[in-house]
């Protein structure tokens, strides 16, 4: 981690920062020390060593892991989380996107991009139905860390507790850096001050979908499904 500041990332390209591979990659997420990833074809995996390993039996388009478990949401938007060997349906609201990345919590949006929370204590509840909180605004992606939580709009601004730029996607990191994807499939990082003290351009040598960091390692997805590891 850093001391403050903008901080640096070690620029790489894809042929120097090989990852072990599950094409066609769609998604990934890292948090807790774990990283977990879903497929074009709508299945989940788990990293084990420098292997994917399959994560569950119920088909999916987005995993989250962090404090509060493994989340998920499948095409027609349900929202599972992960309870002893399998996801489990929860009831209560339907989401495109959930990140679990917060202090406990659990957040996402809907298909018409409201905004919802699920806080620590029911998050960790054994019940089937869950009862989220509307928060305010519109969002199409939105993650969270210990310190604040970021979203990006469609019209592609970035929010956290003010507007910054254009992207199409943010994930933060449980040490408190955070990163987005462009519509030209571009990263940036941001400082380690909560709302940051600017934005790094990473140059890479393909496009970028999806990013997700934790324990110093920026994990990527391809626009054409490849898996990218990074190291600051």
């Amino acid at each position: 981690g850093a001391s403050g500041g903008t901080l640096k990332l070690v620029l790489c390209a894809l042929s120097s920062c090989a990852a072990p591979q599950q094409f066609p990659a769609a998604q990934i997420d890292a948090g807790q020390g774990m990283v977990v990833m879903t497929d074009k074809n709508s299945n989940a995996f788990f990293l084990s060593g420098s292997s994917w390993s399959k994560l569950g039996s119920v088909p999916l388009k987005h995993v989250s892991v962090g404090p509060p478990g493994i989340w998920g949401v499948d095409r027609q938007n349900e929202v599972y989380k992960f309870v002893a060997t399998d996801f489990v349906p929860t009831r209560g609201l339907e989401l495109k996107q959930v990140d679990a990345g917060g202090q406990g919590q659990i957040v996402g949006v809907t298909i018409s991009d409201s905004i919802h929370c699920l806080n620590a204590n029911r998050a960790s509840s054994i019940k089937e139905l869950m009862n989220w909180n509307t928060m305010s605004g519109l969002l199409i992606y939105y993650s969270c860390a210990p310190t604040g939580c970021w979203g990006v709009n469609s019209e592609e601004q970035i929010y956290f507790m003010v507007n910054f730029k254009s992207a199409i996607s943010v994930e933060v990191g449980s040490d408190r850096n955070v990163f987005v994807v462009n519509r030209d499939g571009q990263t940036g990082i941001s400082g380690q001050v909560p709302q940051g003290t600017g934005w790094k351009k990473i140059e890479m040598s393909v496009k970028i979908k999806h990013a997700s960091y934790d324990l110093g390692y920026l994990w990527l997805v391809s626009e054409t499904g490849f898996i990218v590891k990074c190291t600051k």
